[in-house]
Order: C-alpha cells, then structure tokens, then sequence
C-alpha cells in the first residue's frame, strides 16, 4: 500500500510520473556515548538572560532522549527548571558546584567547571 501521508511529503514538486516512489532522508540518531567518556563543562552564564544567572552544560555527545534524561535528572536534584537544547542544558540559578558532584555521582567523570 501507498503512502499518502502529506505532512511527510511537505514541500515536495508534483510528479506526473505513476512510478515515482519518494525518497524520505531519514535523520540519523547519534548514539550516546558512555557517561565516563563524555567531557561535559559546567559554567555560569548571565548573557541575553536580563540579568537573571544560569547554570550551562556544555559538551554532551549523544542523542536528544538522553538529554532531556540528565536535564530532568539534574533539574529534580536542584529543584528548580531549566531546559535543553543543542546539547546544552540550561539550569535555572548558580548551582555550579551543585551540579559538577551530581554529574561525577552520575558517573560523567571528566566533568569540570569552566572560569
């Protein structure tokens, strides 16, 4: 059976052919690397946030389902919100000390603050 699903086909020039098959390029999913291996950089940053601190991780090789893993790991910890994207997470306030014993507990061992 066909597949006739439209939102797949979004921007796609009409063809007039009856054996025209699309192609969809699938996204490839980057496998996560083991925790020991990952060399995460813990920093303070007040930049483009109205004077409001956060904490940023930085470095995090891996797909975005472990991500939003060790954000919400890292966000219940803390008790407070955060988010993440581009692996990078984002923790809302100044748990920079907080958040490097987390993540060595956690098993990222060549985790460092940064400045």
């Amino acid at each position: 059976m066909k597949n006739n699903d439209w939102k797949q086909r979004l921007n796609i020039v009409y063809s007039t052919n009856q054996d025209f098959q699309y192609e969809e390029n699938e996204e490839e999913s980057t496998d996560t690397i083991p925790p020991q291996q990952q060399k995460l950089r813990v920093q303070l940053d007040r930049k483009n946030r109205g004077g409001k601190t956060v904490t940023l991780i930085t470095g995090f090789i891996g797909n975005e389902t472990d991500l939003k893993g060790l954000e919400k790991a890292l966000k219940s910890k803390c008790g407070v919100g955060g988010s993440s994207k581009n692996n990078e997470i984002i923790i809302q306030g100044d748990f920079k000390d907080r958040i490097v014993s987390l993540l060595k507990e956690l098993g990222y061992s060549q985790t460092k603050p940064k400045g």
